[in-house]
């Protein structure tokens, strides 16, 4: 029977697995520079995770600020240019995550800002539902800068002109850290918690 008796050395370490939990889920497969460069700013890595759908790995992402921050109000009220950096970890129709990318704004802002912003949120819509898909390893990313909008890139290439102002790419980072989040632990990643 003592085959089955966990050393004592062995119960601190699952311990530790388990109280790390959260600490695991900001773990991604795809390594962000610590700085991105955005128009005159550097900027750093708030925080990175990965966006999960059920089980399935869609995508990682990692967002870069100004400044850390660890609450949604804090970038909300964050001035400056900010980018999200995404690898793809699977294979995704455009016109898939075009259509949860407008999901997420609706969810997360009120239908006066949404109708507000229609313009630049067709936009963002046209752009990905313009591809077949985006494969396993594409990046892609949305980089505000104040005065200019927000640009879409995919595979490094800028997708037309900026759209929109800070309002619109604020919507923009609430469909990861907003009130109805795509995802919890993504959410909690990008704040670095």
């Amino acid at each position: 029977m003592s085959f089955f008796k966990i050393p004592p050395l062995a119960h601190v370490a699952v311990l530790a697995l388990l109280l790390a939990g959260n600490a695991i889920a900001a773990v991604t497969s795809t390594k962000f520079e610590p700085t991105q460069a955005v128009q005159d700013a550097n900027l750093t890595l708030n925080g990175a995770g990965t966006r999960y759908r059920a089980i399935f790995k869609v995508y990682d992402l990692a967002l870069y600020t100004p400044r850390k921050v660890t609450s949604a109000e804090e970038l909300l009220a964050l001035p400056g240019p900010k980018r999200l950096n995404f690898v793809a970890l699977r294979d995704v129709p455009g016109t898939d995550l075009g259509v949860a990318f407008i999901k997420g704004l609706s969810a997360n802002s009120s239908p006066e800002l949404t109708l507000k912003h229609t313009a630049s949120s067709t936009r963002l819509v046209e752009i990905f539902s313009g591809r077949s898909k985006l494969t396993t390893g594409d990046s892609f990313a949305m980089e505000y800068v104040p005065g200019k909008g927000t640009t879409f890139y995919i595979v490094g290439q800028p997708q037309g002109a900026p759209v929109g102002d800070a309002e619109f790419f604020n919507m923009v980072l609430r469909i990861w850290v907003g009130p109805s989040p795509a995802d919890l632990k993504l959410k909690d990643a990008l704040l670095g918690q």
